[in-house]
């Protein structure tokens, strides 16, 4: 293997080990305020308590929806839909609506093939719809591709993705005791991957290699992850599109655009001058959120 590959791949890898870090993290953030927010109103818990300034607005007469990471939880997708459902009929006529989704549609949740389903069917069919790359889809596509890669992807929530779609991952537990356990782990895996790849439907895999990394409307630009900082809009990387986290969450500098993101969890959502992140770790909280923008006004809904 060149040099080059091998880099992709520690990339690649090194990127998926912050994200599980992050939802590590966030369990123990959760775990830890059991019992202490019960009382709180969830209004209370949902925005960031920083000083907004700038104005932004939306297209006129348009009003965006744009939910964050789904994690494979259809039952609190449905629930959030419906509520958009509502809130939207009482915009004024002839408002044209959109839904931005951010990404991560599946794994971690073992409702991640009725996502796809959910997404790809009528239900959506009033609303203009907007599907972003998250990185658990650019983690699928790679396992499409490549079958060496599904030991990996297991580890940060592509089994429960496995489990929607009717496999069982491999056990890989004691598979380098010999070298014939791991002769038999990596037949395993490639007969997996093999009929993975045959019984995928093609409307999924379509989807799945149809999704856009950025999207931009009014005074807002909607990506996965975040942008670099001081890069220009046409140079930035789709691949921190999808994987950026500190660099961008950590600056100060804003924009063109206020980003709407997803990506790192947090228990509510987050709301200052430059961003805002819809991240609220729904495949363990249970809270799947959204933003409204509608001219001038900023306005969230979660489950």
């Amino acid at each position: 293997m060149s040099r080059l590959p091998q880099l992709l791949q520690r990339s690649f890898l090194d990127q998926f080990g912050r994200l599980t870090r992050s939802a590590t993290s966030l369990r123990a953030r959760i775990r830890d305020k059991v019992g202490q927010t019960a009382d709180v109103a969830p209004e209370a818990q949902s925005t960031a308590s920083a000083k907004i300034t700038r104005v932004t607005s939306a297209p006129e007469g348009e009003c965006i929806y744009a939910i964050g990471d789904i994690h494979g939880r259809c039952d609190l997708l449905e629930r959030l839909i419906a509520e958009i459902e509502q809130d939207a009929a009482s915009l004024p006529d002839g408002t044209h609506v959109t839904i931005v989704f951010l990404g991560d549609y599946i794994d971690r949740g073992l409702q991640s093939r009725n996502v796809i389903e959910f997404l790809l069917s009528d239900r959506l069919q009033a609303f203009e719809t907007v599907f972003l790359m998250g990185n658990h889809e650019e983690a699928l596509l790679k396992f499409f591709d490549d079958e060496s890669f599904g030991s990996q992807w297991v580890r940060f929530g592509g089994g429960e993705t496995l489990y929607s779609y009717g496999f069982q991952p491999p056990n890989t537990r004691g598979s380098l005791g010999s070298h014939e356990a791991m002769a038999a782990v990596r037949l395993a895996w490639s007969k997996l991957w093999n009929a993975f790849r045959d019984r995928m439907p093609p409307e999924h895999l379509a989807f799945y290699q149809s999704l856009k990394p950025s999207y931009c409307a009014g005074d807002y630009l909607f990506v996965h992850a975040g942008l670099r900082p001081t890069v220009a809009m046409e140079k930035q990387s789709t691949r921190d599109m999808l994987w950026i986290r500190d660099e961008f969450l950590d600056d100060t500098r804003q924009f063109p655009h206020l980003i709407v993101h997803g990506h790192t969890p947090a228990e509510g959502v987050y709301r200052d001058n430059r961003r805002i992140g819809l991240d609220t770790g729904a495949f363990l909280s249970g809270k799947l959120s959204a933003v409204k923008l509608f001219g001038e006004d900023v306005t969230f809904l979660t489950t």
